[in-house]
């Protein structure tokens, strides 16, 4: 990371943290503002990312489909779905410009949920964010692409909320 700057570095991790911030108040909204509008999300296990096997727990490959999730949370799912609340700790592990304001940077994560109805709290997932960001003239970035790799094959319940 010897080749970015400061003021690079807290953009990557600005976007990220009003990421993880929307996730765990549960903001769809918020999460959906992340995104540039070409943005792409996918949650998709280590094993299937290694294989090649394009099979992924979430794969929201156009914008549309990213307002689609929105919907699908906030709407479709609201009276169905056991919700459950999440904290997310990340840690950003390299930064590299890839070129026209765009970086590539990566970001080790854990996720725990803690069940509404009994306040008992888990590990839900715990792996690495393969992201590329474009940050404006401003300083602001947003995500062009996030995947979350998982290395939990098996997770623990049902994933109501992107990770």
């Amino acid at each position: 990371m010897s080749d970015i700057t400061a003021s690079i570095i807290h953009s990557v991790e600005a976007i990220n943290r009003d990421y993880i911030c929307a996730l765990d108040d549960l903001s769809m909204p918020a999460w959906l503002a992340c995104f540039s509008k070409q943005g792409t999300y996918t949650f998709i296990s280590e094993e299937n990312e290694r294989r090649g096997f394009p099979i992924a727990f979430m794969l929201d490959d156009c914008y549309e489909r990213l307002q689609d999730r929105v919907v699908q949370v906030e709407e479709i799912q609201a009276d169905s779905t056991e919700h459950y609340k999440m904290r997310h700790f990340t840690q950003l592990t390299s930064v590299k410009s890839i070129g026209s304001n765009r970086y590539q940077a990566n970001f080790n994560y854990s996720v725990y949920y803690t069940q509404k109805d009994t306040n008992t709290s888990h590990i839900l997932c715990v792996g690495r964010y393969e992201d590329i960001i474009v940050i404006d003239d401003q300083g602001k970035g947003c995500f062009e692409q996030r995947k979350a790799v998982t290395d939990t094959n098996v997770l623990p319940r049902y994933i109501a909320y992107p990770v």
